[in-house]
């Protein structure tokens, strides 16, 4: 699993394409195992590179893993479906006041992002939370049915 909080960086918070490309999907579309420098948002650099290897399946979670360039690099493409507020509440919860300023800074820079490149309408799969645990529908750009695998690219790695 790749998580693009690791990716991003707090000078390029929607604008790191292209170091994923280069250290990710390139790697793995070409059937290398991949390797990338992920980022510590305390320290605000870059770490030792960690490595990513080729499996069947690369989980690429996070803000922006729908984008526009990535999409033709996926297999599926999951949306958690959560009210906005909630989601920011929970990563303001999880980093502490010593980043309340960033936080008002991801929020403008979130809501910029996906005015400019959503991701919702290409959900594959629509996962939504409740009480019980999650529930998992038919996203806006589903293309499976009966009669179709839900993974529609060949190759060494899917990426979700």
């Amino acid at each position: 699993m790749l998580h693009l909080d690791d990716i991003a960086s707090h000078e390029r918070l929607f604008e790191w394409t292209d170091r994923l490309m280069a250290q990710v999907i390139h790697p793995l579309a070409h059937g290398g195992s991949a390797a990338y420098t992920p980022y510590d948002w305390r320290e605000r650099r870059f770490g030792a590179a960690r490595p990513l290897p080729a499996a069947p399946v690369v989980l690429v979670e996070g803000v922006g893993a729908g984008r526009r360039a990535l999409r033709p690099h996926l297999a599926l493409l999951l949306w958690m479906e959560l009210p906005r507020e909630e989601s920011w509440n929970r990563g303001r919860l999880r980093d502490g006041a010593e980043q309340r300023e960033f936080w008002e800074g991801w929020v403008r820079a979130e809501q910029a992002h996906f005015v400019r490149d959503p991701s919702r309408p290409h959900a594959d799969l629509l996962v939504l939370q409740s009480p019980k645990g999650y529930e998992v529908l038919p996203g806006p750009g589903s293309i499976s049915g009966p009669d179709q695998s839900v993974t529609q690219s060949d190759g060494s790695s899917a990426l979700w």
